[in-house]
């Protein structure tokens, strides 16, 4: 039985591992039978912020459409996941600030560790300059200072990054604990 809603902000570089780790949580949370929406930044950008380009400017706008979205479900008892790069310290702040209930998970990856996952070839387009201000090649990525969980997806598997997030959410009561669960990803 879930108790109170919460904004779940997953943020880091492209290729980190954010949606994978995002979604493994959401499949829990809904085998637990807890109210879960997906935000995930691609599909946001295609329907929420549609013509938005990827200046610093254009990012925020997005990010705080995320942002507003992700507070009124969460106000409102679901568990809201969301999954963007936000690459900005001070914008993820602000969201943090408006939002009653925010949990900060950084998916850390190293750089090179997410451009050999880049299926997509955004960062060989980025390196090249065919992609103008990519974040982590010729535009930051600030990283949290105090993120709730950090997840090191270099290093730990899915279901290790995942664990780390469902027991946050417990420890802050967010979601109850389950006797004995075993992780469904």
């Amino acid at each position: 039985m879930q108790h109170q809603g919460v904004t779940l902000w997953f943020t880091g570089l492209s290729g980190s591992g954010k949606t994978t780790i995002a979604k493994a949580v959401e499949h829990e949370l809904k085998a637990r039978h807890c109210k879960v929406e997906m935000l995930d930044g691609d599909i946001v950008r295609t329907n929420l912020s549609k013509g938005l380009t990827f200046s610093k400017q254009d990012r925020d706008i997005n990010v705080r459409r995320i942002g507003f979205v992700a507070n009124l479900l969460s106000r409102n008892g679901v568990v809201a996941i969301t999954a963007a790069i936000s690459p900005y310290r001070a914008i993820r702040n602000e969201i943090r600030e408006m939002t009653q209930s925010f949990m900060e998970v950084y998916v850390n990856a190293p750089l090179e560790v997410c451009e050999s996952r880049d299926v997509k070839g955004l960062y060989a387009l980025a390196r090249s300059g065919e992609i103008k201000n990519f974040t982590g090649i010729d535009d930051p990525y600030e990283e949290p200072l105090n993120p709730e969980v950090i997840c090191y997806t270099a290093k730990e598997s899915i279901e290790e990054s995942v664990g780390k997030v469902i027991a946050e959410l417990e420890r802050y009561n967010y979601i109850s604990m389950r006797q004995l669960a075993t992780m469904a990803v």
